[in-house]
């Protein structure tokens, strides 16, 4: 790691370098206008003076000087604003005063002053040019409008941004820029950038303070009501170590949410927005993996079942970026499915699209989608997932999570599917829930499927926690009890729970499938427990609220079926590494089960469904367990 002195001297060098440049472009751009001066001059009238190469010399010293004095030379110069030309106006203005005066008081045949005022007036032409690009006629449009509308400014709201580059210059911009419409007046106190070669320097008119270490300070000093991060390129743990140095201040938080619209000049990209929990996972974005052979799902007829839910509708998007010749959405939600289809018809996908409104408990409906589309892939999303709601409806999660998988998982190997792929969750890990046991049952019939395909079709399941801002989850949640005022509810302050976003859940659901070898149990890596009430906390203080005084939060309890902390993976279950970093293989050391005992409990819960007044989760405990207590040669 570089020391001080050593940041110190790279910092220096970077700027020299920076400034040599500038030189260098003005003294082109001098050399240039003096030189149409002269022309312009000879072309009028016969010149009464000589083409002298010295007064080129003193003129191009005195006008660099006068710049450098002016401290045109200490400004980043990316996104100029107004101030930054007032700047520039002054630095020749002085330039221009220094020429003439020394002019005719050493020469003995002075320049006509003409000539003088002409080689300057396209001196700063030149320079600004240079400097401003296309943004001189754009900036006075607001002023314009302020003028004829009578539109005044309204009480300032001090602003430090975080991160001194093309998206802090952006915002900077754009900021000074919206007036009207009901917009808030910013005044930017500052930048704040951790490159050291940026301190002391200008920015649109103001100056980078310092690093993400003086964030306090600077805030505490100026008063700062809101920080934006302006970083597009920030990493995660870094984004994290910002965000709690900047929620120990009293300002709100706001992300620049789309550099790249900004920068296009998209007026319809929304300016900031709130900082989101996912913002604070630290996970970098998941591409493709080189490990991973993408013909396992491109050129492929697919299937998504739950097409229209959090994870399935996600399933569809990325899965037409790898060229499917069909994705069929099924799903029994017609809103849903009517919102998704209209969402995906691009030009470009219409075709390849195929809805499908059906239930999965429903047979005839889905073998008629099996039968007229032939899907060689499956992703099997369609299921009930909220624990405390299937805790009152037990029959319905048997119903839907076992008999709906069941169903479907039989027509993919009837018609000779290549892959089937289940989406499974952490509460299927020593269950305490209907929904988590239900959903250890279809990781059993997984397998117990693999045992009848063979290498017919590949079946798997994959196992990850919760995903953010999913329908139900605590994210949106939160934000409407934020929004209301409070309270905030938790139910234990130790609750704790693995999160993911959904795009990340699905680009790796997607590389689960293009591994498999059949009879797979994959785990997604899920990263650091997150306490709920953490997590809570951070939410309220990224809104510039306070917990527990201006937003309270209040524990209720936990509801039926709910753990304190959930797990990935039981102490039987041994984990192996897969071509993918973020994807491992659970290898179960328990024995193995007979498959004719396996369906036939699993066909008498369907067919006879529960006892009168039975322990639905002890019922299907009693399957579980018993299937894990057979030797290990498998009979069907």
């Amino acid at each position: 790691m570089m020391d001080v002195g050593s940041l110190q001297k790279v910092a220096l060098n970077s700027r020299t370098k920076m400034t040599g440049t500038w030189v260098l472009i003005d003294a082109i751009t001098i050399l240039a206008a003096y030189g149409l001066g002269f022309s312009a001059r000879a072309l009028a009238a016969s010149p009464e003076f000589p083409y002298d190469l010295r007064f080129n010399v003193f003129v191009l010293a005195v006008t660099l000087f006068s710049l450098y004095v002016m401290g045109v030379y200490h400004r980043l110069w990316e996104r100029t604003s107004g101030h930054d030309v007032v700047v520039i106006v002054k630095a020749i203005a002085l330039a221009t005063l220094l020429i003439a005066s020394f002019d005719y008081l050493i020469s003995a045949n002075p320049l006509p002053l003409g000539v003088t005022l002409l080689a300057n007036l396209l001196v700063l032409t030149g320079i600004v040019a240079t400097r401003y690009r296309s943004r001189l006629a754009s900036g006075f449009s607001w002023r314009w409008n302020a003028i004829w509308k009578r539109e005044f400014p309204k009480p300032a709201v001090r602003v430090l941004i975080f991160g001194a580059g093309e998206a802090g210059q952006a915002t900077a911009w754009r900021l000074r820029h919206r007036h009207g419409n009901g917009d808030h007046c910013y005044h930017i106190v500052g930048f704040i950038d951790d490159d050291r070669a940026k301190h002391g320097m200008y920015v649109e008119g103001c100056q980078v303070l310092g690093s993400r270490h003086d964030i306090l300070n600077v805030a505490e000093e100026h008063n700062v009501e809101l920080i934006i991060v302006a970083v597009h390129n920030i990493k995660g743990p870094d984004f994290r170590e910002v965000m709690e140095i900047c929620e120990r201040t009293k300002a709100r938080i706001k992300v620049v949410p789309n550099v790249f619209a900004l920068l296009d000049g998209n007026q319809r990209a929304p300016l900031l927005r709130d900082v989101q929990p996912e913002d604070l996972l630290g996970r970098q974005t998941v591409g493709w993996h080189e490990g991973v052979d993408v013909s396992a799902v491109s050129q492929k007829v697919v299937l998504v079942t739950g097409a229209a839910g959090s994870i399935g509708s996600e399933l569809c998007r990325q899965i037409l970026k790898y060229d499917p010749v069909k994705l069929i959405l099924l799903e029994n939600n017609e809103s849903g499915l009517h919102d998704l289809v209209t969402e995906l018809a691009t030009a470009e996908n219409r075709h390849k699209l195929v809805p499908v409104l059906a239930d999965i408990t429903y047979r005839p409906a889905v073998k008629r989608a099996f039968d007229k589309h032939k899907p060689q892939v499956i992703f099997h999303a369609a299921a009930y997932k909220h624990v405390p709601m299937l805790e009152h409806y037990p029959e319905e999660s048997i119903r839907v999570n076992i008999g709906g998988t069941r169903q479907v998982a039989e027509l993919a190997l009837e018609y000779g599917a290549e892959r089937f792929v289940l989406i499974s969750t952490d509460k299927a890990v020593n269950p305490s829930s209907v929904m988590g046991a239900s959903k250890r049952v279809c990781e059993l019939m997984m397998h117990a499927l693999s045992e009848q395909a063979g290498n017919r079709t590949l079946f798997t399941s994959v196992r990850f926690g919760n995903v953010l801002n999913s329908r139900g989850s605590v994210v949106p949640t939160f934000n409407r009890q934020i929004d209301a005022g409070g309270p905030v509810t938790v139910t234990d302050k130790h609750m704790s729970r693995y999160f993911m976003t959904i795009p990340e859940a699905v680009n790796l659901v997607i590389h689960a499938a293009c591994l498999t070898e059949g009879d797979d149990l994959f785990m997604l890596q899920m990263g650091d427990e997150v306490r709920i009430v953490d997590l809570a906390e951070r939410m309220i203080r990224m809104r510039g609220l306070r917990p527990y005084i201006d937003i309270p939060i209040e524990f209720t309890g936990t509801r039926p079926g709910e753990k304190l902390h959930e797990e990935l993976h039981t102490d039987t279950e041994a984990t192996i590494s897969t071509p993918h970093p973020d994807i491992v293989e659970l290898i179960s050391h328990q024995n193995g089960f007979r498959l004719g005992k396996f369906f036939f409990w699993v066909d008498a819960l369907l067919r006879n469904g529960l006892d009168r007044n039975a322990d639905a989760l002890g019922q299907l405990l009693a399957i579980i367990e018993a299937c894990q207590q057979y030797d290990v040669a498998r009979v069907a």
